[in-house]
């Protein structure tokens, strides 16, 4: 196997990890995996928290081991990147449709000077009504913030744009 065909491998073997807060994203889907090289045979992954301080880094770097280690790749050494800092626009199209699909709202793009004053109109992940409210700040985790569609009366989560 040639060397990019190598790397291009242990890309989609590593980026096909999924994201231990919401399993339906890879961390390709999210943009956490950042880089891949190759050194004769050993492996190093670049990878970059949504956020400092995230909890599910330590259990991604260990699932990306796990997932090369059973491919035949050895056991990587992975990296936390934090320059350049992720943003939610790092996230695929793909990704956000995984998100919507699953219940979650995704971030908006270049929500403007209103997502600055707070005063974003997030569409219902269920419903697509922009009638919503915020209800709390931090949803079911600190990446996501709770609201309430005021059509279909369903809570749900939105992941907060950064």
């Amino acid at each position: 196997m040639s060397e990019a065909a190598r790397r291009a491998e242990i890309w989609r073997v590593a980026g096909a990890v999924c994201d231990p807060e919401i399993p339906v994203l890879t961390i390709a889907d999210m943009g956490v995996l950042r880089a891949v090289r190759l050194n004769g045979d050993a492996v190093e992954i670049d990878i970059t928290p949504t956020y400092s301080g995230c909890p599910a880094m330590n259990m991604i770097a260990l699932e990306i081991e796990t997932a090369l280690e059973g491919a035949g790749f050895g056991r990587p050494k992975v990296n936390l990147v934090l320059a350049p800092a992720w943003t939610t626009d790092f996230l695929t199209a793909e990704g956000r449709e995984k998100l919507r699909a699953y219940g979650i709202a995704p971030p908006r793009k270049a929500a403007g000077r209103r997502g600055l004053f707070g005063q974003e109109q997030v569409p219902c992940p269920r419903c697509g009504s922009v009638l919503t409210e915020e209800i709390a700040p931090f949803g079911s985790t600190s990446c996501k913030a709770l609201w309430r569609c005021q059509s279909c009366r369903e809570p749900f989560d939105y992941f907060k744009c950064h």
